[in-house]
């Protein structure tokens, strides 16, 4: 089997193995930091218990990133990679010790909260930098299948940092112990992967040029830099449909996240009773999870026979029918079933909007056309949050709202399908300002 084959070859990539280690070893230390950030925001008692409450608590964690985000694309296609990735997780390292310190000498109050937003929003950028370095290291007809690999056990080592977060806090006594244990091993862990860093060249993930510009002088080009690579993305074609197609999909998510959130705390259990509802919300997405480890298997299969884009096209239908279980009740046991469903579609689409961006998108452009698909993420769940408040009662769950949720996906699957059909499945050949020709396309069908 071309799957087992594959995997065979990422595992004799040293630089791959590295990477991949990187990636979970950090994202170990996220799950930490956000357990603790879930249960401030979501779940304490006294807090978010209506749907403004949890959509703002949303748009605090996430508007930042946004924010942030545009500025990130020029640095990644200047800087080397792999000095960004040393230099980003030992600042990462410092941010969440400084926050500790803070625990302990003012309490919790809005310097932590500046801190670990600070902190997880440079994982966001280094997580732009770990895509855009992955194709230097992986031939193109192998970019699929580390694309399921790679995102997907990146999420479930923050699945496992945010039981090992939860434990601490339960196991360790009340008081300093319990605030800052699990603030200072993740801190250790970034300091841990920032030393897998040293084990990758020096310019072993790119870019092809690095230097020439400072960090005023490239702060002074950012604009006109992601304007260039706005107008690139959408005159190369499929990486732009792909793109737009995520974003339209990631605000899906997002209303759901939120029914998600609100059903577990006010639906499905006693809004008085926060660890059961966070003991549900755990069910749910775990769920959710599950979906997205059954895609990671099912999505290099389907690369074998159909094209990444037909692919896409496939999980937002697919995942429409676990969505309309969500219409037809809230019943646990069917909402855990549908979202094991939803979570395929999810993962499946964007494990292949992933590779439609790093194979069909040059190396030049490739940092800033991340950092955009980062922004583009987080902006559609703001928008989530902002349309939810309008729409979604307390309890989360509204059988209008996942009708309209089901149709909405159905008419992006349907134009994003004509999109790319009129282009003819291949990205129109582009020339960059400095000569630089794009990407070739990949051939979903290569040996």
């Amino acid at each position: 089997m071309r799957l087992t084959t594959d995997l065979k070859d990422l595992a004799g990539v040293p630089a791959f193995r590295t990477l991949l280690g990187i990636r979970l070893i950090s994202q170990t230390g996220d799950g930490m930091v956000q357990a603790g950030l879930a249960t401030v925001f979501f779940f304490a008692p006294q807090n978010m218990t209506t749907a403004p409450g949890v959509a703002s608590a949303l748009v605090v964690m996430l508007l930042p990133f946004s924010v942030v985000g545009p500025f990130t694309g020029p640095f990644i296609d200047r800087w080397r990679r792999r000095q960004t990735l040393l230099a980003g997780n030992l600042l990462r390292a410092g941010l969440i010790v400084a926050t500790a310190l803070v625990m302990q000498t003012a309490g919790v109050g809005i310097g932590v909260y500046a801190l670990v937003l600070v902190a997880l929003g440079v994982n966001r950028f280094l997580l732009s930098v770990l895509s855009a370095g992955l194709p230097r290291i992986i031939d193109r007809e192998r970019l699929l299948v580390a694309n399921s690999i790679v995102p997907t056990l990146g999420g479930a080592a923050t699945a496992l940092g945010m039981v090992i977060g939860i434990l601490l806090r339960l196991l360790l006594p009340d008081g300093a112990a319990r605030n800052t244990a699990s603030l200072l091993v993740a801190a250790g862990l970034y300091a841990l992967a920032a030393g897998v860093v040293t084990r990758l060249g020096r310019d072993q993930l790119g870019p092809e040029r690095p230097g020439g510009a400072g960090l005023g002088a490239a702060l002074g080009r950012t604009a006109a830099d992601l304007a260039d690579a706005v107008r690139y993305l959408v005159r190369r074609g499929t990486p732009g449909l792909a793109l737009s197609a995520m974003a339209l999909h990631r605000f899906v998510y997002g209303m759901e996240l939120i029914t998600i959130i609100l059903a577990s705390r006010n639906l499905l259990a006693d809004p008085a009773q926060a660890d059961q509802g966070l003991a549900l919300f755990g069910t749910l997405m775990g769920a959710m999870m599950a979906g997205h480890g059954i895609a990671v298997v099912l999505t290099p299969l389907a690369h074998e026979r159909v094209s990444p884009s037909t692919w896409v096209v496939t999980c937002l239908v697919g995942g429409t029918t676990g969505q309309l279980v969500l219409v037809a009740t809230y019943a646990q046991g069917a909402m855990t079933a549908g979202l094991v469903v939803f979570g395929i579609g999810v993962q499946g689409a964007k494990i292949a909007v992933d590779t439609i961006v790093q194979s069909d998108t040059a190396d030049a452009y490739r940092g800033r056309a991340f950092s955009l698909y980062d922004v583009l993420f987080n902006t559609a769940e703001c928008v989530a949050a902002g349309v939810a408040v309008l729409v979604l009662p307390d309890v989360g769950w509204s059988r209008g709202a996942q009708a309209a949720l089901v149709v909405f996906v159905w008419c992006v699957a349907l134009t994003y399908g004509r999109a790319v059909h009129r282009l003819g499945g291949r990205p129109r050949e582009v020339t960059g300002p400095a000569g630089l020709g794009a990407a070739a396309p990949l051939d979903p069908h290569a040996a």
